[in-house]
C-alpha cells in the first residue's frame, strides 16, 4: 500500500477499507490522517457519501468558473431593481462583491433544499452509497451490467476528487 512508502502504517490488525471502490491507482488506498482507520462501515458510508457530494459539487464550481471566465454570461438581468445584469458580475469569488444580499440568501436556501430533499435516498431504493436516483433512471442506469457500473463509479469517485482539488486551487 501506498501509505506504507511515507510511513504512515496502520497500527496492527486495523480496519482498513483497501478494497473498497477508490482504492485504485495511482494512489490505490490513501487514508493519510487515518480516519478510516477502525470505523465501522456506517462511519465509512457517510463519508463516501459526503465525498460524492462534495466531488459532484465541485465538478459543478469547475465547469462554472470555466463557463463565466470565458466570458459566457446568461442574458438579462441578475436584479432589475439594482440594474444588475448577469454580463455585469465577475467569475470566481469576485461575484461575492457584486452579488446583492437576497441572491446569496437564493443560493443558501437552494442548496438547502438540495440536501434536505434531493441528493440523499428519499425513497430507501439506492444500490450504492451516493446513488439518489430515487426512483427516477434518466440515463439507464439499470441497462448496464455490475462491472461497467463499477467503473462508472470509480470514474466520478476520481473525477469528482480531481475537480476539489480543482476548485480549490482556482479559489486560492
Amino acid at each position: 500500500a501506498i501509505s506504507m512508502k511515507f510511513g504512515l502504517t496502520p497500527p496492527p490488525g486495523a480496519k482498513l477499507y483497501d478494497r473498497e471502490l477508490g482504492a485504485q491507482p495511482p494512489l490505490g488506498y490513501w487514508d493519510p490522517l487515518g480516519l478510516l482507520t477502525n470505523v465501522d462501515q456506517e462511519r465509512f458510508d457517510r463519508l463516501r457519501t459526503v465525498e460524492l457530494k462534495h466531488g459532484r459539487i465541485s465538478m459543478l464550481a469547475v465547469l462554472g468558473h470555466i463557463v463565466t471566465s470565458a466570458g459566457i454570461r446568461l442574458p438579462g438581468y441578475l436584479s432589475k431593481s439594482q440594474d444588475l445584469m448577469f454580463s455585469d458580475v465577475p467569475s470566481g469569488l469576485k461575484v461575492f462583491e457584486k452579488l446583492p444580499a437576497l441572491g446569496v440568501a437564493q443560493i443558501v436556501l437552494f442548496i438547502g433544499f438540495l440536501e434536505i430533499g434531493v441528493m440523499r435516498d428519499v425513497t430507501g431504493t439506492a444500490e450504492f452509497v451516493g446513488d439518489f436516483r430515487n426512483g427516477v433512471d434518466p440515463f439507464k442506469w439499470d441497462k448496464f451490467d455490475e462491472q461497467t457500473k463499477l467503473k462508472k463509479r470509480a470514474i466520478e469517485l476520481n473525477n469528482g476528487r480531481a475537480a476539489q482539488m480543482g476548485i480549490l486551487a482556482l479559489m486560492v
